[in-house]
């Protein structure tokens, strides 16, 4: 392909994404309770379920359906990441995640964004992300304590930026 075609053919961004579950009504909730998102439309005979995080702008961008033939464990999605708009928010869902039991894997600075690393109740990862206006090489992947104050987290993040240890410090 050339390049002149592959600009006429590119892509503006992702439309949706969706999971096979096993247990739709525990998901549904998962998602739409603990990641605030918005069931847009849903059909139980067909075991399926359309979510939404703006659902005045895009009927769904994410979608659950049962049918799931993997066992538990197995990898098959990377991740879900869900972009969100302030580092208050973040801290939110620490506590929230905290309170409910929510399995973490890690709470990062990638440099140009804090996230958290979590699991659904199928074992999904996820991650929850808000964006810094820094260019920092990728992969950039530090712990950070969310429990400090929010001014220590910035700087606790600026810190990591240039401790002259490994810039890639993923948690197993």
């Amino acid at each position: 392909m050339h390049e002149s075609e592959a600009r006429t053919m590119a892509i503006t961004g992702l439309g949706h994404t969706g999971l096979w579950v096993h247990d739709l009504e525990t998901m549904r909730d998962f998602y739409t309770r603990m990641l605030g998102l918005t069931v847009t439309d849903e059909d139980s005979d067909r075991g399926i379920v359309f979510l939404s995080s703006k659902p005045e702008e895009e009927h769904h961008e994410f979608v659950l359906q049962t049918g799931r033939t993997a066992p538990d464990g197995v990898k098959l999605t990377h991740q879900i990441s869900w972009r969100i708009d302030l580092l208050e928010t973040l801290v939110e869902y620490h506590k929230r995640f905290q309170a409910e039991g929510v399995p973490v894997q890690q709470e990062v600075t990638h440099g140009n964004a804090y996230g958290i690393y979590f699991f659904d109740p199928e074992g999904n990862r996820n991650e929850v992300y808000v964006r810094v206006e820094k260019d920092v090489r990728q992969p950039f992947r530090k712990t950070l304590n969310l429990d400090l104050p929010l001014d220590e987290i910035e700087a606790e993040a600026e810190r990591l930026l240039n401790d002259g240890t490994e810039a890639y410090q993923p948690v197993q």
